[in-house]
């Protein structure tokens, strides 16, 4: 029969706690140096091991929330935009609209930094403890599209409807058939008054029937999706446009090199 270790730290970690060894080996340290009493000593070590569960839970919905690189919102250069809603974008921030299940549209043209701010409100919502997932709307179609079973396309369809937030990205982008107006109609009634989705878009409502053609759900998935939004319309000229012309314009920029003539 194998001897069971008097190691602390490893009899606790035989009990499922979280906190790695180093961290519950200086624990120990700190109370025996500290004269801890064994109330103190238990509410410290249920503390340690509350954070490091926090921390594990977080890296884990983090991993689920695909939300890749980003720059934070303090990046964000108020200034730029013609026109955007600072206080509502504030507000949102503060994830009040996730706890009622609401909606948020993020409209503007390509290029203004609606992607930056969606990721910033699903960033803010993991560090909230909801869980979130970030796709491309084409992304979302194409994953359910390719389904070829009704049990597959429900069980694949949780990744959609289950997260507290929910960022569907450039819809008006790629045009999409009925089936596909379909599913997302599908996801939006699933979600509605329950969970928060974040759609950021190039269109207005009334022009989203020209990603659809044709689908007879495009009224009632708009009518669904706007009933509980924030709307937060961005006028303003695309980033990546202002700094191509800016590199285009530096005085610093050597001249292009002639070219030479063509060899007959």
């Amino acid at each position: 029969m194998k001897a069971e270790s008097k190691d602390p730290t490893a009899l606790l970690a035989q009990l499922g706690f979280r906190a790695g060894r180093d961290a519950l080996s200086a624990f120990l340290t700190h109370a025996h140096k500290s004269h801890l009493g064994p109330t103190e000593t238990i509410e410290a070590l249920i503390a340690l091991e509350r954070r490091a569960r926090e921390g594990t839970n977080l890296a884990s919905r983090t991993r689920a929330a695909h939300l890749g690189a980003f720059k934070p919102l303090d990046r964000f250069d108020w200034a730029h935009p013609r026109k955007i809603d600072r206080d509502l974008l504030d507000r949102l921030a503060t994830l009040d609209f996730a706890a009622r299940g609401e909606n948020v549209l993020l409209r503007g043209q390509s290029g203004v930094g609606k992607t930056m701010l969606a990721k910033n409100l699903g960033h803010a919502a993991l560090l909230a403890g909801r869980t979130v997932r970030f796709t491309t709307l084409a992304t979302a179609l194409a994953d359910l599209l390719q389904q070829e079973s009704l049990p597959a396309f429900e069980r694949r369809l949780k990744r959609y409807t289950h997260p507290d937030v929910l960022i569907l990205d450039e819809l008006g982008y790629l045009p999409c058939d009925s089936r596909a107006a379909d599913i997302l109609y599908n996801i939006i009634s699933r979600r509605h008054e329950h969970r928060s989705t974040v759609i950021s878009t190039n269109l207005a409502f009334k022009q989203w029937g020209t990603v659809f053609p044709g689908a007879a759900c495009v009224v009632a998935l708009v009518d669904r999706f706007a009933q509980h939004c924030h709307r937060v319309d961005i006028d303003a000229d695309s980033w990546r446009d202002k700094h191509a012309f800016e590199r285009d314009d530096s005085p610093d920029k050597p001249p292009a090199a002639p070219r030479s003539a063509k060899k007959r």
